[in-house]
C-alpha cells in the first residue's frame, strides 16, 4: 500500500516536470548584493530586500552595539499568552501605533501567520469576503480557512466589486473587501481611495489591505500606499510585513483597539505558536525608528523602477508594473525557464514565476529592484534583456 502511494507521488512529480512547473530548493550562497549559484556569481534580482537594508553592514554594526548578554535573547520559549510577551513586543506595537496614528497595533510571527489567522478569527456564517482575483496565496488560504462565503472580483475591476457589493450587501451581517496595495507578481498598485469610497457606501463593509510589498517603499515616511494615498484611518485591517523591505521577520496589523483585543482572543495562529525571539523584535524596532530617514533610497528606487519599465516596454514586452516589482511577461512555462537561464549566464539572478503562483499562460520573470542598484546596472539589465 505504501509503495502504491509513493508511486502516485512520483507520477505527480513527473507530471509537474513535464509541464515545466516542478520546483526545487536552490542552493544559493549570499555575498552582499550578489548570489552564488553553482559556480556562477550573479547580481541578486530576486530578493525582497527592496531598501537594501539586509546587506547594509554599517546598519547591522550599529545595531550590534546595542546588544548585551542580558538582552541578546534568541528565543521567547513560549507563546505570547503564556510567558513570551516580552516588553519589546509592547514597545514595538506602541511605536507602530504612533507612526501610523492608530489606536493600536499587533505583531505576528510572519505575514503568512497573519493572513491565515486574521480572516478565520473575524469571520462567521454571516460574513462575505470579496477578494481581488490576484491576492497572495496566504490571503487565499486565510479566506478558505475562514469558512466564509467568498467571491473573487476581477483584478482591479472596481465596477465588478461595486456590483457584488450592491448585490449582496443586504444578505450578510458583514462584508470584508480584501486586497493587496502593491501586487507581488504584476507590481501594479491598488486605488485605495476607490475602495474606501465603495466601503463607505455601506454600513456593514470592512476593508482589509495587505501592504507587504509597499511598507518601507511608498509614502513620505515609508509607511506604504495607505500613507501615500492618505487613507490610513479608513482601512479597518491595515497589515504589513517586516520580512521584505524592513529586512527583519514578522507581520503586523494597524487597527482599532477592539479588533486587536478580539484577535488576541480568537486568532489561532497567534494563540497557539511560540512568540518571536526578542532579538528579532529589537531589530524590527531599530529599523522602524530609522524608516523616515530612508527617503533618498525610496526616491532612487522609484526612479530606477520607472526607467527599467520604460526600457522593457521599448523592447516589446507588456509591463503592468507601477512599482519596484518588474515582471517580464513570457507566457509559456518552459520559455520562461530558458529566459531565466539566459539572464543567469549574463550575470543576473532572476527567477521564473509559473502557475499556480500566476495564472496559466502568464509565466514571467519577476525582477525585484533594490535601492542599492545603480542606474548603470539598470541599463545593463535592460541591455541584457
Amino acid at each position: 500500500m505504501e509503495k502504491d502511494i509513493l508511486e502516485i507521488f512520483k507520477c505527480e512529480l513527473l507530471g509537474l516536470e513535464e509541464k515545466g512547473i516542478l520546483r526545487h530548493l536552490p542552493a544559493v550562497i549570499h555575498q552582499g548584493e550578489e548570489i552564488r549559484f553553482g559556480r556562477k556569481r550573479m547580481l541578486n534580482l530576486s530578493s525582497n530586500d527592496y531598501l537594501g537594508l539586509a546587506t547594509d553592514i554599517s546598519l547591522r554594526e550599529e545595531f550590534l552595539q546595542s546588544l548585551t548578554p542580558d538582552n541578546l535573547l534568541f528565543t521567547s520559549s513560549s507563546s505570547r499568552l503564556l510567558t513570551g510577551n516580552f516588553n519589546i513586543y509592547t514597545e514595538l506595537e506602541n511605536q507602530l501605533s504612533r507612526m501610523f496614528g492608530s489606536e493600536s497595533a499587533l505583531v505576528f510571527n510572519s505575514g503568512y501567520h497573519m493572513n491565515t489567522g486574521i480572516l478565520p478569527a473575524i469571520c462567521n456564517s454571516g460574513t462575505l469576503i470579496l477578494a481581488d482575483k490576484l491576492v497572495h496565496a496566504s490571503l487565499i488560504d486565510g479566506i478558505r480557512l475562514s469558512g466564509a462565503k467568498y467571491f473573487r472580483y476581477h483584478h482591479a475591476d472596481y465596477n465588478h466589486l461595486d456590483k457584488l457589493l450592491e448585490m449582496h450587501s443586504k444578505s450578510f451581517e458583514r462584508i470584508i473587501i480584501v486586497t493587496e496595495s502593491i501586487f507581488s507578481m504584476d507590481g501594479d498598485v491598488t486605488d485605495l481611495h476607490h475602495l474606501v469610497r465603495l466601503k463607505q457606501k455601506y454600513s456593514n463593509v470592512l476593508l482589509y489591505v495587505d501592504e507587504a510589498h509597499a511598507v518601507g517603499i511608498r509614502g513620505e515616511q515609508g509607511l506604504g500606499c495607505a500613507e501615500e494615498q492618505g487613507c490610513i484611518p479608513d482601512i479597518d485591517f491595515l497589515t504589513g510585513t517586516f520580512g521584505k523591505a524592513l529586512a527583519s521577520v514578522g507581520g503586523y496589523i494597524i487597527c482599532r483597539k477592539v479588533i486587536r483585543d478580539y484577535l488576541i482572543n480568537k486568532m489561532r495562529t497567534l494563540i497557539f505558536t511560540t512568540a518571536l525571539p526578542p532579538i528579532n523584535l529589537m531589530w524590527s524596532k531599530f529599523v522602524m525608528e530609522r524608516l523616515n530617514s530612508f527617503s533618498n533610497k525610496r526616491k532612487h528606487l522609484k526612479e530606477n523602477s520607472s526607467f527599467l519599465k520604460e526600457r522593457i516596454i521599448e523592447k516589446g514586452y507588456n509591463c503592468p508594473s507601477e512599482s519596484h516589482i518588474i515582471p517580464l511577461m513570457i507566457g509559456d512555462n518552459k520559455k520562461a525557464i530558458l529566459k531565466a537561464e539566459d539572464m543567469w549566464r549574463k550575470g543576473f539572478y532572476m527567477l521564473p514565476v509559473r502557475p499556480p503562483t500566476v495564472p496559466e499562460g502568464t509565466a514571467r520573470i519577476r525582477i525585484s529592484l533594490t535601492a542599492n542598484i545603480t542606474r548603470e546596472i539598470v541599463n545593463q539589465i535592460a541591455d541584457s534583456i
